[in-house]
């Protein structure tokens, strides 16, 4: 008998033309490092009394399908989550390298069906109506760059066959810690351990009385930009910009040699005023828990651009 194997799991996206319908074709097969994307339903127990000591049978409750997907900060695949994420981009460029702008701000969010697949098993399970509700990332000196995109989904269906078809597959160029850099107001920010950013569409599930136990929707809110940075204490610039208050434009880019780019500017960046310790003869550190903010010149709270040969996402 075959046992399921993470190492042979499949993963294919396709966006829906209709909130919850999976679409005929058009899916892609997607890179990922893990996947807690799934339903569930619980149990409730019996509360009713008069039948002796041993419980009667428990009723379902409603349907949960929710989770996590880790993908690589790749060139191509990256576009797809940036869609989920901020809505559908503004490409230029006559032929390849195109450039993808995605802007925040938007209240209509596309619908994903995502399916994975264990084909030993065989089992396909197919994520009807996902929408993203965060992605975050880290930015450190070494280690594997990844990101994490948690989905809401609507529904689950498995069978023993795919839905999705034959994915078209994407040619994997993935970025590295290597390849990144920060700057602030246009300048390089020196010093920086380490940094977080999370962007959250904090969406708000449509939790009607249906037969089927779903949702109805997840519609995004008043979105949310937040952060970390770490950095070696060498001068008062962070700290007084925090003292007086002021906001900052921030930078975080990546670049392959092959001409490829993801850069994610942040308008509009308000940092605390953090606590400066001395916890041993080694080198000061200081942690900025970062919020940002619409900035009222350029209108919006971020925008990210990702430069590679995909023509339309």
């Amino acid at each position: 008998m075959a046992r399921a194997q993470g190492a042979r799991a499949l993963m294919a996206l396709a966006f829906e033309t209709t909130y919850g319908t999976p679409p005929v074709g058009g899916f892609t097969r997607m890179p990922f490092a893990s996947t807690s994307l799934g339903a569930e339903q619980p149990l409730l127990n019996s509360e009713l009394l008069g039948y002796g000591r041993d419980p009667l049978a428990p009723i379902k409750d409603a349907v949960t399908a929710d989770g996590d997907v880790v993908v690589p900060l790749d060139a191509e695949a990256l576009g797809f989550w940036l869609k989920a994420a901020f809505g559908t981009p503004t490409t230029t460029g006559a032929e390849a390298p195109y450039t993808h702008e995605f802007q925040s701000g938007s209240w209509t969010l596309p619908g994903m069906s995502i399916e994975t697949g264990m084909p030993e098993v065989p089992r396909y399970a197919m994520y009807s109506g996902c929408v993203l509700d965060q992605i975050t990332w880290q930015m450190q000196r070494s280690g594997l760059l990844t990101a994490t995109a948690r989905l809401v989904a609507q529904g689950e269906t498995f069978g023993t066959t795919t839905s999705a078809g034959t994915p078209a597959a994407l040619e994997l160029k993935r970025f590295g810690h290597f390849n990144g850099a920060i700057t602030r107001n246009g300048s390089a920010l020196g010093n920086v351990v380490s940094a977080e950013i999370t962007y959250a569409n904090n969406l708000d599930r449509i939790e009607t009385i249906r037969s089927d136990g779903r949702i109805d929707g997840a519609d995004p809110s008043i979105a949310a930009l937040t952060g970390r940075i770490e950095v070696r204490f060498a001068d008062q610039t962070l700290v007084t910009q925090a003292i007086n208050g002021e906001a900052c434009e921030m930078e975080f880019a990546y670049v392959l040699p092959s001409g490829e780019s993801f850069t994610f500017t942040v308008h509009a960046v308000y940092l605390p005023r953090p606590r400066i310790e001395i916890s041993g003869p080694q080198g000061v550190q200081a942690t900025f828990d970062w919020q940002a903010a619409r900035d009222s010149v350029v209108g919006r709270m971020c925008t990210a651009t990702l430069i590679n040969d995909i023509e339309v996402y």
